[in-house]
């Protein structure tokens, strides 16, 4: 019986994945984009209302789901004996990721492209690096913990090949001016990354929930008064009721 941290992955892959399927739909609608003349950028379908105001929430409520996702993983991989140094890379690569992923969507392609580009970079190049991690510590780390089928790795790992072969296609088809083609590559890789999100499901199956812990600060903590004075009592359950 998988826990409710699985469900965290499966909604950020189905949601993201709907959510700018959504914003092509309305885009196609409103004629914001012509299909009969080329295939639209992800970018370009986001770019004009209502389905930017879409965008952008898709893209905000996808990136903190994302966050969440790096922050369990995080601790996951710290309970299973993980380095601090290697996991906190992973960490950050993720986080910066969904910080890309955010800026992406609240700096549209038509008002702000460098600050878009810059975001769409971060989202795409670290989010691929971020499973790329991932696979080099489930190698470099023996007998690390993979939950799942064997073939779960070597599933992962054609993904995360596929993903970075495409990136590299889509660049080099953008600057060809192969434009539709790149743009029906950048879809793909979107999606790889929706289904490698997804796939943390397998391995948040082993994980029965998580629970907040706050530690304060030493300096913080009340020590007892020496002085006769006035103070006040620690705090103290009563003595229980005697008949």
């Amino acid at each position: 019986m998988w826990g409710y941290l699985s469900l965290v992955p499966i909604s950020l892959a189905l949601w993201a994945s709907a959510g700018i399927w959504l914003v092509f739909a309305i885009a196609v609608i409103n004629r914001d984009v012509d299909l009969t003349k080329d295939f639209p950028f992800i970018s370009k379908c986001g770019s004009f209302p209502p389905q930017s105001c879409i965008f952008s929430q898709v893209l905000n409520i996808g990136a903190a789901m994302v966050v969440w996702i790096c922050i369990v993983r995080y601790y996951q991989l710290r309970d299973w004996g993980v380095k601090t140094w290697p996991n906190q890379l992973i960490l950050w690569s993720g986080i910066l990721c969904a910080l890309g992923t955010s800026v992406a969507g609240n700096f549209q392609e038509k008002n702000q492209k460098p600050t878009h580009m810059t975001g769409a970079f971060f989202a795409f190049v670290l989010g691929n690096i971020y499973f790329w991690l991932q696979i080099i510590l489930c190698w470099w780390v023996k007998g690390l913990p993979q939950p799942g089928a064997p073939w779960m790795a070597w599933l992962r790992l054609g993904l995360c090949s596929l993903c970075t072969m495409l990136m590299v296609a889509m660049l080099v088809l953008y600057s060809s001016r192969l434009r539709s083609t790149s743009a029906a590559f950048e879809w793909a890789v979107a999606m790889l990354l929706f289904l490698l999100f997804g796939l943390f499901a397998v391995d948040f199956s082993v994980l029965e929930g998580c629970t907040l812990s706050l530690q304060p600060l030493r300096s913080l903590t009340p020590r007892p008064s020496a002085s006769p004075g006035l103070h006040s009592p620690p705090l103290t359950s009563p003595p229980p009721l005697r008949p």
